[in-house]
């Protein structure tokens, strides 16, 4: 490692720091719900509210800790996160009653969902200028990765060992793993690096855009009406994950469809990574950002209609689709508007939205379900969102552009 170049050191920290990043994802901590309520003997509501109220406080605090990578020297910034996530999935393994739980799911959104992926998309967004939109599908194969790998995996470990030591386990190859991958890679790292390029036009070019606060961000119009769109597929799919138990009852799969449909839904979310990337970096995420959510809205018809199991490999991929397109614009375009001189105070405030969005799709479905409502039900109030949120994104398409440095004469 310590003979590979910069750029390719930054990029396999941003591939790990994201896949660790998995660990505090609702696709993973859903493979826990069960287990969970039947030894705390809770409901899916009191679940879901948990886990949204839980996740709500990590949103909040994400947008003050977030902005620090703005300040920070980045190994230092990344050695905190590194022992707040070992803490937490420490902690994750000793709860035994709903008040831990709260706070354990605290910890694992705020430093896993949270902390991680800001921490390594921030990077990249930062570091990487004509090559962004490749660098950023690069990195989210780590998450990828890690859902293809880990649903069934976990799944199988929970035939042979308690939740509680998986959980230990998971402590200790995050602080055993963690520290050695930060010091290799991104130690030299500062706030001004950039990627090695010999394109100095684009560089330019590139330095002439305007680079907006987060005060400025948050007068922007657009910018809200982009993540309306940003933030449909984490809501959904949050939902889907953490009760896809729930799902596959309604649905009478059996207990390993959904598993098998993580890989499915990791393998299109590759090759949505792989194809997005150079489209960004030739077509911009801007011309892209109105595709985002088709594959998604497709995917909840076809959990509207059809209950056959072969629909639920079909539905995975459609996710996988709009994951992997959602992955590279959402860390993407911010730069590209906003500039990169304060993206991470910008970011800090998107994952924060994306966090919070999560919660109210976990308190959503939960309350939906509790109260009788079916999956079909749910997904008919998921299409109108899709619907209405891109029709205004369409609206507005034209005015989507970066603003240049006023130079004075």
């Amino acid at each position: 490692m310590l003979n590979l170049s910069l750029n390719k050191k930054v990029l396999i920290f941003g591939f790990i720091f994201t896949f660790f990043s998995s660990f505090g994802q609702s696709f993973f901590l859903g493979l826990f719900n069960p287990s969970i309520r039947n030894e705390l003997n809770i409901s899916h509501g009191q679940f879901g509210a948990i886990y949204a109220g839980a996740t709500i406080c990590s949103s909040l605090v994400l947008i003050w800790f977030g902005k620090k990578i703005d300040d920070f020297k980045l190994f230092n910034y990344s050695i905190i996160v590194i022992g707040i996530l070992f803490f937490s999935s420490f902690f994750f393994s000793i709860i035994n009653n709903i008040y831990l739980l709260v706070v354990a799911i605290f910890l694992m959104r705020f430093s896993g969902q949270g902390l991680m992926s800001h921490t390594s998309s921030t990077t990249i967004s930062r570091y990487f200028n004509k090559r962004r939109g490749r660098a950023l599908s690069g990195i989210w194969f780590g998450l990828s990765s890690a859902e293809f790998i880990l649903p069934i995996l976990i799944v199988f470990l929970l035939t042979l060992f308690s939740w509680r030591i998986i959980w230990q386990f998971i402590s200790l190859f995050i602080i055993i793993t963690l520290p050695f991958v930060v010091f290799y890679t991104i130690r030299n790292i500062t706030i001004e690096s950039r990627e090695n390029s010999i394109l100095d036009k684009e560089n330019r070019i590139l330095k002439n855009i305007k680079s907006w606060k987060r005060s400025e961000v948050l007068r922007d119009p657009k910018f809200y009406i982009i993540s309306l769109n940003m933030l449909a597929l984490p809501w959904i799919a949050t939902g889907v994950f953490i009760y896809q138990s729930f799902i596959a009852d309604s649905k009478l799969w059996d207990i390993y469809i959904i598993p098998k449909s993580f890989m499915i839904y990791s393998a299109t979310s590759i090759i949505t990574l792989i194809s997005s990337g150079f489209l960004v970096d030739k077509y911009t995420s801007r011309k892209l950002i109105p595709l985002m959510n088709l594959p998604v809205l497709l995917g909840m018809l076809i959990l509207y209609f059809f209950d056959h199991y072969f629909y639920a490999l079909i539905f995975f991929g459609l996710l996988g689709v709009s994951n992997g397109l959602a992955n590279v614009l959402g860390s993407s375009l911010w730069a590209e508007i906003y500039g990169v001189r304060y993206i991470g105070g910008i970011k800090a405030l998107t994952t924060a939205m994306m966090v919070f969005s999560t919660a109210f799709g976990t308190a959503l479905f939960g309350l939906l379900i509790d109260n009788g409502f079916t999956i079909e039900f749910i997904s008919i109030i998921s299409i109108l969102y899709i619907s209405l949120s891109l029709l205004v994104l369409i609206i507005i398409r034209g005015s989507i552009e970066p603003k240049n440095i006023i130079k004075k004469t």
